[in-house]
């Protein structure tokens, strides 16, 4: 499977970014997918998740904030991040997960190459 993410930029706090991670090389509609992030310094950390089935996890920080969501037909799982704060600030990867999707990065088969998400204060 190979992860193809976009949508990272700059923005200011309090405001939104779509990032957006397009799977090839096996059908879609059969993994759990995720959304990951790396801050300078810090380690890999869980943002969301999306089963195959539609079923979503979040992480504490970003509940009410961020919503994940997938398009089979477009092989795309796409996050939606609203009133962004600086301490979203990161590397965001997306990652598949051939036996479902969960909060734990190693279960996760395939990563992308990710996407750098910079919130200004």
């Amino acid at each position: 499977v190979q992860l193809q993410a976009s949508g990272g930029g700059l923005v200011q706090a309090g405001g939104s970014l779509r990032l957006s991670c397009a799977a090839s090389g096996r059908t879609f509609s059969d993994l759990g997918m995720g959304w990951f992030r790396q801050a300078p310094g810090k380690e890999r950390e869980f943002v969301a998740a999306i089963t195959w089935r539609g079923g979503r996890y979040y992480a504490d920080s970003v509940k009410g904030r961020f919503t994940i969501s997938r398009d089979n037909a477009k092989n795309t799982v796409y996050l939606q991040m609203n009133s962004l704060k600086p301490e979203d600030t990161a590397v965001y990867y997306c990652a598949a997960d051939a036996g479902g999707a969960s909060t734990y990065g190693p279960s996760y088969d395939y990563w992308g190459q990710g996407t750098l998400v910079t919130v200004s204060s």
